[in-house]
């Protein structure tokens, strides 16, 4: 481990209430109620439990309806994780030292791998926070109304909201550290570096969203079927190609930016307000299309998505109110504890999107077979 555990990341661990010696092997299992707070093992649970349903579901939905949609959304989007994370924990062994550094540091939880690099949830994560935004969109119709671009676009702000209710709050709670002297982090909105805030909130989903549909997801919509071997190389290729795209669609921020860490902000942000801009007018008049009766849109029903959307809301409010007490008694966003805190409004306005996204889903027609129509299908529907 010593030869892994660089100066930084002992800082770091140190900071979150563990050393690079207490770090484990490849796999660690750990006391849950030993982990730095209670807090810790709640998000677990709830990310973990919410990732394996998300993989039955995925698993129903293709025994069922002869749709691999989900199920290549889940695994491309764990693809994407070991391409994109590895780099990140080891820059050293990567090669990647000199151009990233040590990022930050996950604090330890439950389940470990990776001499405490890589907490499980974390790697549940990504394909659950995936499948919610995704099948919120695709629930609202946008891919079939406005094809796979704009539909990937709306992925990306309805994730943007479900990861900033979660990325505003982790430094505060130890969930992980940032290291604030590094270049790749800056500049920072509050807790949270602004490259966080942009690319993996917002345009790595919207990467995973665009491959996912233009691979399988519009085929299957036009009746298609997959074999077993096209489904493999098409996952492998959505996880390679969604990877390049987190690299491709920040460029305008990290080469005129590259200069500048305000000029790199700048940048950064607009490429979020232009994602905004385009979303909301999409996802709103989709809606109302919906509601109204006049969508060509077909039916489509994910009431595990409906539901788990609202647990994980439920759960984050409750760790937020948690945070509250230190959050209002920090100094210069700083807790008594020396904890950094996020922006308390951004993320009200990131709740009330999410929260608008979710209820917009149990209003709309759904198919009027228990199950959900199948692929290529259009269904009867009613009204909401």
């Amino acid at each position: 481990m010593s030869d892994l555990c660089t100066p930084t990341f002992e800082d770091l661990a140190t900071r979150l209430g563990f050393t690079c010696e207490e770090a484990g092997g490849f796999f660690e299992l750990r006391n849950p109620t030993a982990l730095e707070n209670w807090t810790l093992p709640v998000l677990e649970i709830m990310i973990v439990l919410g990732s394996v349903l998300a993989l039955v579901y995925a698993i129903v939905r293709l025994r069922r309806h002869g749709d691999p949609t989900n199920l290549v959304l889940w695994f491309g989007a764990t693809a994407f994780l070991f391409v994109i994370e590895p780099p990140i924990y080891f820059p050293g062994t990567f090669g990647t030292e000199e151009y990233l550094g040590t990022m930050f540091a996950h604090n330890v939880f439950t389940v470990e791998f990776l001499w405490g690099r890589l907490p499980l949830y974390i790697i549940a994560i990504y394909p659950l926070m995936a499948t919610l935004a995704f099948e919120l969109v695709r629930m609202l119709g946008v891919f079939r109304r406005y094809g796979v671009f704009l539909g990937a676009v709306c992925v990306g702000f309805v994730h943007h909201a479900f990861y900033e209710i979660f990325d505003q709050l982790g430094p505060q709670l130890r969930w992980w550290e940032w290291t604030l002297d590094n270049k790749v982090n800056l500049p920072f909105f509050d807790s949270v570096p602004l490259p966080s805030v942009v690319v993996f909130a917002a345009l790595w989903p919207m990467s995973l969203a665009l491959c996912v549909q233009f691979f399988v997801g519009r085929q299957v919509d036009g009746g298609r079927h997959f074999s077993g071997f096209e489904l493999v190389w098409r996952t492998v290729v959505v996880g390679l190609v969604a990877s390049v795209g987190v690299f491709v669609l920040p460029l305008p921020a990290t080469v005129f930016g590259m200069g500048s860490d305000t000029v790199r902000g700048v940048l950064y942000a607009a490429e979020l307000v232009a994602v905004t801009v385009v979303a909301i007018p999409l996802l709103v008049k989709q809606w109302s299309r919906l509601r109204a009766g006049t969508s060509d849109a077909p039916a489509y029903s994910n009431d595990f998505v409906r539901i788990y959307a609202v647990v994980y809301l439920a759960v984050m409010g409750v760790l937020w109110l948690s945070a509250l007490p230190d959050f209002f008694g920090a100094v210069d966003g700083v807790t008594t504890d020396g904890d950094p805190i996020g922006n308390l409004w951004y993320t009200i306005a990131c709740f009330a999107v999410a929260i608008a996204c979710v209820a917009a889903t149990f209003t709309i027609p759904r198919p009027t077979t228990a199950r959900d129509a199948t692929p290529g299908e259009r269904p009867v529907t009613n009204s909401a």
